[in-house]
This record gives C-alpha cells, sequence and structure tokens, in this order.
C-alpha cells in the first residue's frame, strides 16, 4: 500500500524543480513505489570536484533532493510541509563519469519528524554514498508558496 497522500506522478514532481539547483545539476526523478522515489544525477562537468570526481556536495544535493521530495509527498501541502533539520553523508567510492541514481526510502514517519535513507550507487549497483535526512513536519501555514 503506497503511503503518498499527494500524487506522485514524475512528471509533476520533475516539474517542481524548474529554476532550481535540480535543473541546474541534471537531477531527474525516475521512479517512484509504493514508500521509495528514485532520481538520477549525470556526473559531469557540473557535478565534478577539482580532481575530476563526483563533488560530495553534490552527492548531498541529490539525496536532499530525494529525501525532502519523498517526504512532502506522504503529508497534504493545504494541511502540512516538511523542512530539513539534519543530513549526513557518507562517501563511499568516487566517480568519474556516468550517472549516478539514488534511492530513497522511509526509515520512520512520524507526527512531527520523518528520517529518510538514501543510497546513491552507480549505474553498476556500487554504492557511492549512504545519506540520512531528518524532517520536521510542520503547519502549512508556517511557509509560504514560492
Amino acid at each position: 500500500m503506497a503511503i503518498w497522500k499527494q500524487d506522485p506522478s514524475l512528471e509533476r514532481i520533475n516539474g517542481w524543480s524548474a529554476n532550481t539547483m535540480m535543473e541546474t545539476l541534471g537531477i531527474r526523478f525516475t521512479e517512484i513505489g509504493d514508500d521509495w522515489v528514485r532520481g538520477t544525477m549525470p556526473v559531469d562537468h557540473r557535478t565534478h570536484q577539482p580532481y575530476g570526481l563526483l563533488h560530495g556536495g553534490a552527492s548531498v544535493v541529490l539525496a536532499e533532493t530525494l529525501g525532502s521530495t519523498a517526504a512532502m509527498l506522504t503529508l497534504d501541502p493545504a494541511q502540512e510541509v516538511t523542512v530539513g533539520l539534519d543530513i549526513n553523508a557518507n562517501h563511499i567510492r568516487g566517480v568519474r563519469s556516468g550517472t549516478v541514481i539514488g534511492t530513497a526510502r522511509p526509515v520512520h514517519i512520524g507526527r512531527s519528524t520523518q528520517v529518510w535513507e538514501i543510497r546513491i550507487e552507480t549505474e553498476a549497483g556500487e554504492l557511492v554514498c549512504i545519506s540520512r535526512i531528518t524532517m520536521a513536519v510542520i503547519p502549512a501555514r508556517v511557509v509560504a508558496p514560492r
């Protein structure tokens, strides 16, 4: 049974990235399951650090994008929204090119907080980064829409 309280269509969710960092870095949502979301990010000049490897910060942007979007999809946005409290990341393997694939799955979905784990892998399935994001659930009236 799906945990989503909003329409999780890929077209809709990818539309949220217009004119944002996600669009600049080429992040795209690619799949949505009953309790997970998946997205990709290219490893190229936009996401490299000076040694020609995937920048750890870019991995964190992908992780936060996937985790925070998934968290938001579990709520009725007329009532509640989520905002990030904490994110951490362990960088396991360097990547020079191609595409990385991130999958966000819930660890905890509570009334006031949510915790999501995001695994970022190469196209061959090798673990690149593992991240965890904690989200606060707050009343929608606190945050003005853009």
